[in-house]
């Protein structure tokens, strides 16, 4: 997770400085569902898509890799573990620059396939003392808690929550990683402070979160402006309710360069995660490094 966190916050940073770009996600349906994204990332020597399927027998990730020179394939990676890492860590770094320095309690809002690395990616970067796990079925709840009490060291005090709102009290960093299409609490049960990191639609007939969720965070920021105009429900849901003002609105690249100024402690931040395909290829890029020194994976034709 450190190597996937340096090398998205490389990107971003590269992205902010106007020499990185990304291409939003298309989806095409003609019973299996198609979607594509593509970004290129000049200081790696890449340019590069991520594509995957979603049928009834599951989805299926890729992720391909080309010499921004002369157009070689340098690499084609399957991208479901590699997927799972970037959206964590995409989390980890709006943690990183929007969540209080103190913060020390972790309330995760669900426990699926999507859940460990978002997880692992706040542990990475705050000194996590107490994590709680909600979750709609109580043995999934229950097995992920064992899973995390294996993985972070025993100082941190993993535990189920009783309740979502009892939950909520007293968390300084919120996640909410779930399939849910409507809004999993009230916006009025948010605390001053506390941060949110909203992952669990990219569609945007559905949310997470309600509108006054969005009107009570003082600072707003999305993975990038330009795709959650497409498919963040959460903040397009609010927009048609009138409750949403785009220019409140700011990219994840420009707090990394530190172009919207700092939070006070008691503002409550919300960043909205949809998945970017330049964090694909970063994260692409870091593995790709990695396979060639330890001479792993078939050569690719030129």
């Amino acid at each position: 997770m450190d190597l996937t966190l340096a090398a998205l916050e490389a990107a971003f940073r590269e992205w902010a400085a106007g020499q990185a770009q990304n291409q939003p996600r298309r989806r095409v349906a003609g019973g299996t569902v198609l979607a594509t994204m593509s970004a290129a990332l000049p200081s790696q020597g890449l340019v590069g898509f991520k594509s995957y399927t979603v049928s009834r027998a599951g989805a299926r990730f890729w992720v391909g890799l080309f010499d921004a020179s002369d157009g070689r394939p340098r690499a084609v990676i399957e991208a479901d573990w590699l997927g799972r890492m970037r959206t964590g860590a995409a989390s980890g770094l709006a943690t990183k620059y929007l969540a209080r320095r103190d913060a020390s309690v972790f309330t995760i809002v669900g426990a699926g396939h999507q859940a460990r690395t978002q997880v692992v990616a706040v542990a990475a970067v705050r000194a996590l003392r107490e994590i709680r796990v909600v979750s709609r079925d109580p043995a999934h709840a229950d097995a992920f808690v064992s899973e995390l009490q294996g993985l972070l060291p025993g100082s941190v005090n993993v535990r189920r929550a009783g309740g979502l709102r009892q939950a909520l009290d007293g968390a300084q960093i919120v996640t909410t990683i779930t399939p849910a299409q409507r809004p999993i609490f009230p916006g009025e049960w948010l605390q001053p402070g506390q941060h949110l990191n909203v992952c669990g639609s990219n569609f945007p007939d559905r949310r997470e979160i309600d509108s006054r969720t969005v009107t009570r965070a003082d600072v707003l920021v999305a993975d990038d402006v330009e795709a959650a105009h497409l498919e963040a429900g959460d903040l397009l849901l609010a927009e048609r309710e009138g409750q949403l003002n785009w220019g409140r609105v700011h990219s994840l690249r420009e707090v990394i360069a530190g172009a919207t100024g700092d939070r006070q402690p008691s503002d409550v931040s919300l960043f909205k995660s949809v998945g970017l395909a330049i964090e694909d290829v970063a994260a692409g890029a870091a593995v790709l490094q990695l396979a060639e020194a330890g001479g792993i994976g078939l050569e690719l034709p030129d």
